[in-house]
């Protein structure tokens, strides 16, 4: 079992930045690949960025790419996402989520756990 925490959202300015940390608990935290995804008001959760467990890959999707990175500290069990250059169509309930060592997982149903998530809000 892993339970996952998210914090770190908030409200930002457009082109602005905001770190969000995903804290999780176990000592498997390592075997995992970890993954962040975001869903807006009356749209389909959709993915944002994957780490592979040893921290040695990561895919983004095509909206956020060079303007997000995701990180993980496989010590302090935790994945971050860092985001730059926020958009209004940033503005969503982040989630981060977890899937037993699979490489690069994007969809959803991939994820074996979830966090309760957290809430970004990019002003224009």
């Amino acid at each position: 079992q892993v339970q996952l925490v998210e914090s770190g959202g908030g409200l930002v300015q457009a082109g602005g930045s905001l770190r969000l940390s995903c804290a999780a608990s176990g000592r498997t935290f390592s075997s995992y690949a970890m993954g962040w995804f975001r869903q807006a008001p009356g749209k389909e959760r959709e993915f944002v960025a994957v780490v592979s467990a040893t921290g040695g890959s990561t895919n983004y999707a095509n909206s956020v790419k060079g303007r997000f990175t995701i990180s993980r500290d496989n010590a302090k069990n935790t994945v971050y996402l860092q985001m730059n250059s926020l958009k209004p169509d940033d503005t969503a309930v982040y989630y981060c989520a977890a899937r037993y060592w699979t490489s690069l997982p994007r969809e959803p149903h991939e994820y074996d756990y979830w966090g309760q998530g957290t809430q970004v809000t990019v002003s224009s």
